[in-house]
């Protein structure tokens, strides 16, 4: 075994280089050939290698070298191509592109009639360039003959006994009955006479019959014999005629190919199709102008599916790019390649589109800029990220800032096409820069445009950034003057509300949405009552999950002021005013009557406070100047008295809230407000400092007890707690209820103050009407504004 492989190893080797390694062996008609599959070893390219084998085929050498030396020679788009080939004692071998059999569609049926049309007329086309120009004769015309490229175009091969009839020693004329199958197919003359009988008749009548037994096969599948010649089953109505006339019995009533060809190519003739006319006019579109080119284009682009995929993909799409790239094909020529494209498989288009789309975005032609951004969709998918990123992005971006306003939108809408391509580098930085200039722009259906394009790529957005991003646009955008650019701001702000807090809902957005509820278009009014539900339904939820309060819990032995204003009841919820104003109205009702019969107290109690000494059997009242806050501060901080002890968990606003509104008491109450009239000269007539204005009497000298210190914010006087500690004094007053314990006061004084002697005259006081103290709050200009800020 060892020797065998050194021997085939050394036999190669001593042979011409073949720069071809060989594949699967293709199986194709009886043939002096023996088909591969194979590859260029330099690239890796598919090819085909014919291969004749001299030891086993020794009779037909002839026929093989004679194929070989023809297929060198015979230069025609309809011929295989040959690539390279070897000759050598033991073998022949012929690099060709690679090929199949056409026998292979003919068997699965796989033609479509067009196609069909197109392959007889490529055929047709080098049988008269052979008969015509090249004044030849084929003479082996069959389906065995024909091979498809990679193109889907049909090659014409089997030239073992091509000849020309100048020569008289012509190879058909000796080795015609060589080749295989060559009885089947031969004419009748030749079957009657012999290969010499060629020389009697034209010579282009062998070939003519010869493509009438190949219509018929390609149509209706094997040719069996002469029987079926001139039969019409299965061939095009149109063709019936001139078809008959190929395949006449008599060889000088037969028509040459070049006749039937011309024949078909007739207004309405069965060579008169679009995807015929579509390969005559592809290989010359450069040259073509710019009238013939649009119309050609405009042909080719409405072409339906029943054309061969291969032909478009290796012919045709090859022909429309550099048409597009450099020869002025234009948009329209680049829409019908992303027509061709859709066919293509992913390693076809990263091979053949991908690299030439890539150039094109750097061509500066808008219109070019234009199509591609139109097309992006179809191809954006087949395009690998970091092409996008590395490669299309950069050139992309430059049309953000194109002076054409259709180049900048349509940049624009291509942001939705390929954000799902891009990095999030990318989206963060290059991109929002430019998508902040295009919010900016002087066009309104941009900048609304900017507000869609922002609102559904919210989600690639970065996590860090994007509430920003969106707030500060959106915003802005409900600004603009343009009413559709409003509208698409409340949309957006509507789809993309799960990106932002709670609070930005409640703090940010919703206070930006509120005015465009009176927004001047109807059509803003009402996306923005939508949208403004949208965030209602939202804070309505995250309010609901919030707690009750979070202030701690009071405890037992909390000291100092209670609160200053009650909590409101819930028959007070009905009205959100009622409970507050309720409140300061009955508190400060009770503790005017309060103040008057408290002062005439004090200055009866105080020796200290009477502005002269008071004559024998008469008690003189002098009016009070002490504010409110003094007093609540002498009701406070008055200590108790030895006897008697504080109890810690009775506060003024316990007392308070147990005794809310007192009843006003006639304890000398006229004499007191008769006297509130003669206020004292420093009184400005301000009705408000009646409970900011200082004490003007001199007070006694008090030892504070060690007890807490009422809370005192030094802001605003303690309604509350002043209230309440007179409501507790005038609980205190005869036939009232007792005082809390630590609060009553002590002293002959008071008891002397509080029940005169009966021995002293007491002089009638003169009638006067007692000063109305309006406690009611003064109405300031800004209310609205104080209700803003304070709510």
């Amino acid at each position: 075994m060892n020797f065998l492989k050194s021997a085939v190893a050394s036999a190669i080797a001593q042979g011409p280089p073949f720069p071809y390694s060989f594949g699967d062996k293709v199986d194709i008609d009886s043939s002096i050939w023996t088909l591969y599959n194979g590859t260029k070893r330099e690239d890796g390219s598919n090819c085909s290698i014919f291969s004749f084998d001299v030891v086993a085929n020794k009779s037909r050498l002839t026929l093989a070298k004679n194929a070989l030396k023809k297929l060198r020679t015979m230069r025609h788009p309809g011929v295989i191509k040959v690539l390279d080939a070897v000759e050598t004692e033991t073998y022949i071998y012929i690099a060709t592109e690679r090929v199949v059999p056409l026998r292979w569609n003919v068997k699965r049926k796989s033609l479509s009639p067009e196609t069909m049309k197109w392959g007889l007329y490529s055929v047709a086309r080098t049988i008269k360039f052979i008969n015509d120009e090249g004044s030849s004769i084929h003479g082996n015309l069959k389906v065995g003959s024909v091979y498809t490229s990679e193109s889907g175009e049909w090659k014409l091969g089997g030239f073992e006994v091509l000849s020309n009839v100048k020569d008289d020693d012509a190879i058909i004329y000796t080795y015609g009955s060589l080749v295989p199958d060559s009885g089947r197919y031969a004419p009748p003359e030749v079957a009657r006479g012999g290969w010499d009988s060629i020389k009697k008749n034209p010579h282009s009548s062998i070939d003519a019959y010869n493509y009438g037994t190949l219509i018929f096969e390609v149509f209706n599948g094997d040719f069996v014999g002469a029987d079926q010649a001139g039969q019409t089953k299965g061939i095009p109505p149109a063709m019936h005629a001139s078809y008959k006339r190929l395949v006449n019995a008599t060889p000088k009533a037969r028509i040459t190919v070049g006749a039937f060809l011309q024949q078909g190519q007739r207004t309405g003739g069965f060579f008169d199709t679009s995807l015929i006319k579509l390969t005559d006019g592809i290989d010359n579109l450069g040259m073509k102008s710019e009238e013939e080119r649009e119309e050609f284009l405009s042909d080719l682009d409405s072409l339906t599916d029943d054309f061969p995929e291969d032909f478009f993909k290796m012919k045709v799409l090859p022909e429309l790019l550099k048409s597009v790239e450099f020869g002025g094909g234009g948009p329209k020529a680049f829409g019908v390649v992303m027509k061709i494209t859709t066919k293509l498989s992913s390693d076809d288009f990263e091979a053949r589109v991908q690299p030439v789309v890539v150039r094109l975005f750097g061509n500066p032609d808008r219109a070019i800029r234009v199509c591609l951004l139109d097309n992006l969709p179809h191809m954006i998918d087949r395009l690998p990220n970091k092409v996008v990123n590395d490669k299309i992005f950069p050139h992309l971006v430059s049309g953000f800032t194109d002076l054409a306003p259709v180049v900048r939108e349509q940049t624009l809408k291509s942001v939705l096409v390929i954000i799902s391509k891009l990095s999030d580098r990318v989206i963060n930085g290059e991109l929002l820069k430019y998508l902040a200039k295009t919010a900016n722009d002087e066009q309104p259906g941009i900048r609304t445009n900017t507000t869609i394009c922002l609102g559904k790529i919210a989600k690639n957005l970065g996590t860090a950034s994007r509430s920003k991003v969106l707030i500060a646009a959106f915003t802005r955008s409900l600004r603009d003057p343009f009413v559709h650019a409003r509208s698409a701001a409340l949309m957006a702000l509507g789809a993309t509300t799960e990106h932002f807090t709670d609070e930005d809902c409640a703090t940010k957005l919703m206070p930006a949405i509120c005015p465009s509820l009176i927004d001047k278009e109807k059509l803003v009014r009402d996306q923005a009552v939508k949208t403004l539900d949208v965030y209602m339904q939202r804070v309505r939820k995250a309010a609901s999950a919030m707690p009750e309060t979070v202030l701690p819990p009071p405890t037992a032995n909390e000291g100092g002021a209670g609160p200053r204003m009650s909590t409101p009841q819930p028959s007070e919820a009905s009205s959100w005013t009622g409970w507050a104003i309720s409140s300061f109205t009955n508190k400060l009702s009770a503790a005017a009557g309060e103040i008057q019969t408290d002062a005439a107290n004090n200055s009866t109690a105080n020796p200290s406070s009477l502005s002269a000494p008071t004559p024998p059997g008469s008690a003189r009242l002098t009016p009070t100047t002490s504010s409110a806050s003094a007093l609540h501060r002498q009701a406070v901080k008055s200590p108790p008295p030895p006897s008697m002890s504080r109890t810690p968990s009775t506060t003024a606003a316990e007392a308070y809230f147990k005794d809310p509104e007192p009843a006003f008491e006639d304890e000398g109450g006229d004499d007191a407000w008769g006297d509130m009239g003669d206020m004292d000269e420093n009184d400005d007539g301000n009705d408000d400092a009646f409970f900011d204005a200082k004490p003007a009497v001199s007070k006694p000298t008090i030892k504070k007890a060690a007890s807490p210190a009422p809370f005192d914010d030094g802001s605003e006087p303690d309604f509350a707690g002043w209230l309440a500690a007179q409501a507790s004094k005038k609980s205190g007053a005869p036939g009232g209820k007792p005082l809390p314990k630590g609060l009553s006061k002590g002293g002959a004084a008071a008891t002397t103050a509080r029940k005169p002697s009966a021995t002293v005259a007491k002089p009638k006081p003169k009638p006067v009407v007692a000063k109305k103290i309006d406690t009611t709050p003064k109405e300031t200009n800004d209310d609205e504004d104080g209700w803003g800020d304070g709510w």
